[in-house]
């Protein structure tokens, strides 16, 4: 019978794997501002933007996780 290993072991240094973690942080947390300023147009800037209420509604409810 074989030996079969159920555990994965990352090859991936620690420290990039940080790194890698605090870009994923930076990016969710700059998501959450832009889309706070987004609410905050006022419907000239949305139209010249050629955006509507609806569409800054829509993006502003999405999760930050999600782009």
């Amino acid at each position: 019978m074989a030996n079969i290993s159920l555990h994965h072991t990352s090859q991936a240094p620690l420290v990039g794997s940080f790194a890698t973690f605090g870009q994923i942080l930076a990016t969710w947390r700059e998501r959450t501002r832009q889309r706070r300023e987004l609410t905050n147009l006022d419907y000239r800037t949305m139209r010249d933007l050629g955006i509507s209420p609806t569409d800054v509604q829509f993006e502003a409810n999405k999760p930050f996780w999600r782009s």
